[in-house]
């Protein structure tokens, strides 16, 4: 395949649809792996590729035991790729647009009980700069349900500690606004003082991110995974944890203790207020088990 197609497409994603770097190399993968296939089976030519070859690709994913999402995301980066080839005229029709693999029903997410955090928060305690820093990732995740990608890119200006609201800019570049609470403030202001300026004085950095590693750079998403990790170990949980458990958690107490829905739905940056009913799910099922467990008559 002429490769200037995919960098058309990678462009187009990247201007237009304001995907990530990670997401943009998730099609390129995608489009790469379905090139192999066409070599090894004696046709390269992508833009001869019809229904039949969409189905026997599909069977081959099938064959190869590929997970029923996994997929599912293969046939939907072909699906957007020749989509794109096909409003700009350079194929004729769409042969994937006729495929769609059925997913399998979506696991309800994890999160953490108020007691878990509770502990999670004393295992983050200490005194040291970057005690201080895991500190405020931890509140900030909790009592914001930013996702990782938004909470790496925050910059200080971003945070006004007058009104208790934090900017962050999400999936598409959206734009939004989050209130933040009186124990991510004070955590927040610590760091600043007690962790980021030590830091960033000794290795004589200058940026305006917030949150840093121990050289004074930027964070990496792949960085606020390590420290969450290296919390649980440090706690007497065996959950397993990332950034999103915590964004499920903050959801989910949300609405135990009463939040309106589309209220959390905002909080969150969902487009769909669909992707925010899941959580109620978790929150009708928590309250299902507990009141199996405790009420007299729930069970014979």
């Amino acid at each position: 395949m002429d490769n200037k197609w995919m960098q058309l497409f990678s462009d187009y994603l990247n201007n237009e649809r304001h995907y990530s770097a990670h997401t943009n190399q998730a099609y390129m993968d995608d489009i790469k792996a379905f090139e192999a296939f066409l070599s090894e089976t004696g046709d390269e030519d992508f833009l001869s590729v019809n229904l039949s070859d969409a189905r026997i690709y599909l069977s081959h994913l099938t064959d190869k035991k590929y997970a029923r999402a996994s997929i599912s995301r293969k046939i939907s980066s072909l699906r957007a790729f020749y989509q794109f080839m096909l409003n700009n005229e350079i194929v004729s029709d769409n042969p994937f647009s006729y495929l769609h693999v059925k997913k399998r029903g979506s696991r309800l997410p994890t999160f953490f009980y108020e007691k878990e955090m509770t502990a999670l928060f004393e295992a983050a305690d200490g005194d040291k700069p970057l005690d201080y820093r895991n500190q405020s990732i931890l509140e900030l995740l909790y009592g914001t349900g930013i996702r990782v990608s938004e909470c790496q890119g925050i910059r200080i200006d971003d945070v006004d500690f007058s009104m208790g609201m934090l900017f962050v800019k999400g999936k598409g570049n959206k734009e939004r606004y989050i209130p933040f609470g009186h124990y991510a403030s004070e955590a927040m202001k610590a760091y600043l003082t007690e962790g980021r300026a030590v830091v960033m004085t000794k290795y004589t950095k200058e940026h305006d991110f917030l949150f840093i590693n121990h050289h004074g750079d930027q964070i990496t998403q792949n960085g606020i995974h390590y420290v969450l990790n290296q919390l649980i170990k440090k706690s007497s949980l065996t959950n397993k944890i990332s950034p999103h458990m915590l964004r499920h958690t903050f959801a989910t107490h949300l609405l135990n203790n009463g939040a309106d829905i589309r209220t959390v739905q905002e909080l969150l940056g969902h487009k769909s207020l669909s992707s925010t009913q899941v959580y109620t799910h978790v929150t009708t099922e928590h309250l299902q088990k507990d009141y199996d467990a405790y009420h007299p008559r729930a069970r014979g």
